[in-house]
């Protein structure tokens, strides 16, 4: 680095022994000789101070141990777009003697290949390159004007994350030549973006997927800068701090998916905020700290005019912890998928909290990235009616439509129970007896077993715990029929459903969870 800098390096990125630095102070420190810059390490840990020296200050810095001097020739302040990517993807050739071996730069790395000449030799062209990924290469600004569009015009995809771009003008100068960018990774770029009362930003024509995430941008300057995006259908902004202030307008009307996650201001009145954005089918919400939820336009058992495309909802490692938040997302009109991993509610007994979630929520196709096949969502429902089925009586609840009246308490706490009971019946006396908890006798089914395929194996009759898996039911027909555990295939018959088979395909849940009960039938085949 030249020793002689103007006072334009504040703020600029620089690279120190891997570890990534901003620039908050160029200039002398007494009593020691020489010019210093003073940098905020992204790792706070990183550092020695707060921008502070012998009792007087040079710079702010967030953290107490920030901040550091360094001298000038410690920092790399990077490379511009092209050299970065001719250092990383041009090819040098070997001697054609050499059977065809030849050497591409990865990095710094010199790696031999063989056989792969046509594919190596186009990649070796920069002006046909269309994906390309330059994360971690000091990247700094885009280099003389035009050199990036007469080189690689065609570039479709562009990783730049984790690299030394300081202002949103250096991306912009970079993006402007590349008329063909859809794709732009800018993650851990820590960058100055510009705000309201500036001019308005350079478009960005063809972008449909842009990552914003760990560069500091605001909920303001995602809105300002937006109007240059026209097109997008994917934005992430993980982990920058925001809190969501207004409603876009006129912006991000394309975005199909938004992902909010590790944003700990976001609340419930912030969501609304963006809930008229028309075509948002994706938003991702996890570790914000999000604990309730609230549709004020939609009363109980009614759809919400809010959020009327979302179809994938992503809520893990959150504080949600009260039913109330699952009930109103059955008043989404499109939500078929649902991700609600490491949450207080989802703790303790899993396989029945993931029952009640999918009774509650009654057009949900998707857990947790899992397939509800029918056969599961029935159990589910005839469970979660079974269950509640007391509290449901003691409500004003009746077999009886004229007298069913359970009073607004319990229809808040449970709105799909009403429509469940039409779906399968109200629940019988008999099916509501209080079970003795605890007691072994309590929890056994005693289920005929047979083998369709097999007449001359007799009908056996076994008494299994409710709550043993397929996995260990089939463990036991294996030894009892002696046939391998794999060749095994069970489904079911219920009195209550005659005529009708139903498969047991999850070996990883109960006998209860697919709702075999006593005096039920198990069909065995292999």
């Amino acid at each position: 680095m030249n020793e002689t800098l103007t006072s334009d390096v504040i703020g600029r990125r620089v690279e120190v022994n891997g570890e990534h630095a901003t620039v908050r102070f160029y200039g002398t420190v007494p009593p020691v000789a020489g010019l210093w810059l003073g940098v905020e390490w992204d790792n706070p840990e990183r550092g020695k101070h707060d921008g502070s020296h012998d009792g007087t200050r040079y710079f702010q810095c967030r953290h107490p141990t920030g901040g550091s001097f360094i001298r000038l020739h410690k920092a790399n302040f990077g490379v511009d777009f092209l050299t970065a990517l001719r250092k990383r993807y041009v090819l040098k050739d070997r001697p054609e003697e050499d059977d065809g071996e030849q050497v591409v730069m990865i990095g710094n790395r010199p790696v031999k290949t063989i056989g792969f000449d046509s594919v190596l030799k186009k990649q070796s062209q920069l002006s046909n390159l269309q994906e390309i990924t330059l994360r971690g290469c000091t990247v700094s600004c885009a280099g003389d004007k035009g050199s990036i569009a007469q080189a690689c015009p065609h570039i479709r995809d562009v990783d730049l994350s984790k690299n030394l771009l300081s202002v949103w003008d250096e991306v912009t100068d970079i993006a402007d030549q590349l008329r063909c960018l859809e794709v732009l990774n800018l993650r851990e770029n820590k960058l100055r973006f510009p705000s309201g009362s500036s001019s308005p930003p350079r478009k960005f024509s063809a972008l449909k997927v842009l990552v914003l995430s760990q560069t500091g941008i605001t909920w303001a300057e995602v809105l300002h800068c937006a109007a240059a995006w026209p097109a997008l259908q994917e934005l992430y902004l993980e982990s920058n701090n925001i809190s969501i202030s207004e409603r876009p307008v006129d912006v991000l009307q394309m975005v199909k998916l938004l992902d909010l996650s590790s944003n700990q201001l976001i609340d419930e009145n912030q969501l609304l905020l963006i809930a008229d954005l028309p075509r948002l089918e994706h938003l991702i919400l996890s570790n914000t700290g999000i604990s309730s939820l609230h549709f004020p336009d939609a009363g109980i058992g009614c759809k919400t005019s809010m959020f009327p495309s979302l179809q994938h909802l992503v809520v893990n490692d959150n504080g949600i912890s009260q039913w109330s938040f699952i009930n109103e997302l059955d008043k989404l009109q499109s939500l078929h998928s649902l991700s609600c991993l490491r949450n207080p509610l989802t703790e303790g007994n899993r396989a029945e909290t993931l029952q009640f979630i999918i009774a509650r929520i009654g057009q949900l196709r998707t857990l947790n990235r899992c397939q509800i096949l029918p056969e599961e969502r029935r159990g589910a429902e005839l469970d979660y009616r079974k269950a509640f089925g007391n509290e449901w009586k003691k409500a004003g609840g009746h077999q009886d439509p004229d007298k069913n009246r359970p009073h607004e308490e319990f229809l808040a706490a449970h709105p799909r129970y009403q429509s469940l009971c039409l779906k399968y019946g109200a629940p019988e006396d008999g099916e509501l007896k209080t079970q003795q908890a605890f007691l072994l006798r309590n929890q056994l089914l005693t289920l005929q077993i047979k083998c369709p395929n097999r007449l001359d194996q007799k009908v056996l009759e076994k008494q299994l715990p409710e709550h043993m898996t397929i996995q260990k039911v089939k463990g036991l027909l294996s030894r009892l029929l002696r046939v391998p555990v794999s060749d095994l295939l069970l489904s079911y018959e219920s009195p209550k459903m005659p005529g009708r088979e139903i498969e047991l395909e999850n070996d990883q849940q109960s006998l209860q969870f697919h709702s075999v009960e006593n005096g039920d039938c198990l069909l065995v085949r292999w």
